[in-house]
C-alpha cells in the first residue's frame, strides 16, 4: 500500500469522525427542525380541512333552512335558521339573521322584523351590512309614517358619497309622503332628482313621486310650474311706435 493511499484513508478516517461529531453535536436541532417543518404542514393542512369541512357543513344547512322556507314552513326555516346562527362558520350566522329578519317582515311581524335588523345594525362586523340592516329596517318603517323614527336609522346615510345615499334620501321621502308631509316630501325628491348620480331607475321613480306631489299641491311644485310656464310662454314685443304719430309740440314761452 503506497503511502498517498494511507494519507486519504486517515483524512477520509478523521473527516468521518469530524462529522460524526458535528452530527452528535446539531443533529437533535435538525431532527427538532424538521419536525416542526412536518408539523405546520400537518397543522396547516388540517386546518384547511377543517375549515373547508365547516363551510360545506354551514352552507348546507343554510341553503336548507332556504328550501324549508320557499316550500312555506316558516317555523321550520327559522328553527333551521336558529340552528345556521348557533353553529355555523363565516358569514353564514350573519346571512341566517339577515333572513329571519326577512321573514319575519313577510309574515306581518314588522316591529319584531324591525328589532332584528336593528340587532344586525350593532352586531354586523361589516360595516356595509350594518348600514343595509338599517336600510331594510328604514323600509319597514315607511308606512308607519315614522319620521323621526326613520331618520334617526338613515339620516346618517343620506349624506353625498354614501353607496346607500339615495335609497336613504327615498325612504325618508316616502315616509315624509306617508306622515302627510307633502312639502318636505317634495324638497326630498327634487333633491335626489338633481342629483347627477342616482341610478335611472331612482330617477324615474322620483320623477313619478313628483308628479304626484305637483297633483296633490304640494308647495314648490308650484314655484318649479310656474318656472316651467314662464320658460315655455315666450314674452310680447312692446308695441312699436306709429308712424303718423304728431311729433311733440315745444312748449311756448
Amino acid at each position: 500500500m503506497s503511502n498517498e493511499t494511507i494519507f486519504r484513508e486517515v483524512d477520509e478516517e478523521l473527516r468521518g469522525d469530524r462529522m460524526r461529531r458535528i452530527w452528535k453535536r446539531f443533529g437533535p436541532y435538525v431532527i427538532g427542525a424538521a419536525v416542526a417543518i412536518v408539523l405546520l404542514v400537518a397543522a396547516n393542512e388540517g386546518w384547511s380541512w377543517w375549515q373547508a369541512s365547516n363551510a360545506a357543513r354551514s352552507s348546507d344547512q343554510f341553503y336548507a333552512a332556504l328550501e324549508m322556507a320557499e316550500d312555506g314552513n316558516v317555523a321550520g326555516a327559522q328553527e333551521a335558521l336558529n340552528t345556521v346562527e348557533a353553529e355555523a362558520t363565516g358569514g353564514y350566522p350573519t346571512l341566517a339573521q339577515f333572513r329571519q329578519a326577512s321573514l319575519l317582515a313577510a309574515d306581518g311581524k314588522r316591529e319584531e322584523a324591525v328589532a332584528a335588523y336593528d340587532a344586525l345594525a350593532t352586531s354586523a362586523t361589516d360595516p356595509r351590512l350594518r348600514e343595509l340592516a338599517l336600510v331594510l329596517a328604514g323600509y319597514l318603517l315607511v308606512d308607519g309614517g315614522d319620521v323621526a323614527a326613520v331618520q334617526q336609522r338613515v339620516g346618517g346615510l343620506a349624506e353625498p358619497g354614501n353607496p346607500l345615499s339615495s335609497a336613504a334620501r327615498e325612504i325618508i321621502g316616502l315616509t315624509q309622503y306617508a306622515a302627510g308631509d307633502l312639502d318636505g316630501a317634495y324638497a326630498t325628491f327634487e333633491a335626489v332628482a338633481n342629483d347627477p348620480l342616482v341610478s335611472q331607475d331612482l330617477r324615474s321613480r322620483v320623477q313619478v313621486y313628483l308628479a304626484q306631489l305637483r297633483a296633490m299641491g304640494a308647495a314648490g311644485a308650484e314655484d318649479a310650474d310656474a318656472g316651467t310656464d314662464a320658460a315655455e310662454t315666450p314674452s310680447e314685443p312692446a308695441p312699436a311706435a306709429a308712424d303718423d304719430a304728431e311729433p311733440a309740440t315745444p312748449a311756448t314761452e
